[in-house]
């Protein structure tokens, strides 16, 4: 069977490159006459795939010398306490919600200390940005926190918030490496990386070292100090090895393909091709405002529930799998990840067309 168009928002479709290479591995890495998924983590071959994985990230993104790197495990559903834990000194916060992410994170604050909803777009279902010029940033804020681009809702942090000299933190997981980025603009950057860097169980977190504290509250568990992961390069128990390797492939496919640059220039080419079609459509239409539109999730319906099942259904007998939307939202949602090809949205576009015509 030949390979299917992957639209799913996550996990999502990887380097077909990237997946040969793992699949010839397989059973013998360089050598070593096993697998990585069978290696120790200890050893040296291990040692050396995830020091290479952190300095190709490290050069991808420019990451500078005072931010810390970590190779960790528990989604960002982990990190949606870890934050608060390690980052409240205070016992305030500042959210900005714009999806169910934000929420959840915004939610999971409040049982650390005071998390204050100070923007939100959930009057509007979370289909455009608030204007965040000029917040009402809590004197007393320890960080205040973004989700920057939001998967389920299709829409994307084009500028970032004015955080009053705050510390901004943002969960990157559906935009990570999909374009440059600065990253001495973020006391932390983090994100899962089963959208658009390798399989799911890994969470990448990027911290500046003077936000890596010691003096945190007895009750934060052992493994959920920054700390304890920094000091041990992420090895302080067992990472998510075998995912840890994909991710260092994915890297260094990234940097053959130009780097990070090149990976936007396309992305905006794919989004042009699926959002002109969308908005020249008599059938379809995208949920999001032009201005805060994602590169990565489109989101997309046609007004009729029964109409969009018949889409999805005939869609995935095409070869185009997983368009249907979020159970949170209905309609479809194309993820169009870096890994997804020009050719797939092009295909998906010549389907959307036909189907037009065929249900008008």
């Amino acid at each position: 069977m030949s390979r299917v168009y992957n639209f799913s928002a996550g996990p999502a479709c990887l380097p077909e490159e990237v997946l040969k290479e793992a699949a010839d591995e397989m059973l013998d890495y360089q050598g070593s006459g096993m697998s990585v998924m069978e290696m120790s983590h200890r050893s040296k071959t291990y040692d050396n795939i995830i020091k290479e994985a952190e300095a190709d990230l490290r050069d991808l993104m420019n990451i500078p010398d005072d931010y810390a790197v970590l190779f960790l495990q528990g989604g960002a559903w982990t990190q949606f306490s870890a934050i608060p834990m390690n980052l409240m000194k205070n016992g305030v916060a500042d959210y900005i919600v714009t999806g169910q992410w934000a929420k959840k994170a915004w939610q999971e604050a409040s049982k650390y200390g005071k998390a204050n909803k100070i923007a939100s777009s959930e009057d509007e279902t979370f289909s455009y940005i608030p204007d965040c010029s000029d917040l009402p940033i809590d004197d007393d804020a320890d960080y205040v926190y973004i989700c920057e681009n939001n998967t389920i809702y299709g829409t994307k942090f084009w500028q970032l918030p004015n955080t009053k000299g705050k510390i901004l933190v943002s969960d990157v997981s559906s935009c990570f490496l999909s374009e440059p980025v600065d990253v001495t603009k973020y006391g932390v950057i983090y994100g899962g990386v089963q959208k658009n860097i390798g399989p799911a169980g890994v969470t990448i977190v990027i911290i500046r070292k003077d936000l890596i504290r010691d003096d945190l509250p007895d009750f934060v568990p052992t493994l959920l100090k920054y700390k304890t992961q920094a000091d041990a390069g992420s090895l302080f128990n067992t990472p998510p090895a075998y995912g840890i390797y994909i991710c260092g492939k994915v890297f260094k496919w990234l940097k053959k393909q130009g780097g990070l640059a090149e990976m936007k220039k396309r992305n905006e080419e794919k989004a042009k091709i699926l959002y002109d079609f969308l908005d020249s459509s008599k059938l379809f239409k995208g949920t999001v405002r032009k201005e805060d539109r994602s590169l990565m999730n489109v989101p997309f319906v046609t007004g009729n529930d029964e109409l969009d099942a018949k889409f999805v259904a005939e869609a995935k007998a095409a070869g185009l799998e997983s368009l249907k939307g979020h159970r949170s939202v209905g309609g479809m949602r194309a993820s169009i990840y870096n890994a997804m090809p020009k050719a797939g949205v092009e295909k998906l576009v010549e389907f959307m067309k036909k189907f037009e015509e065929e249900n008008s």
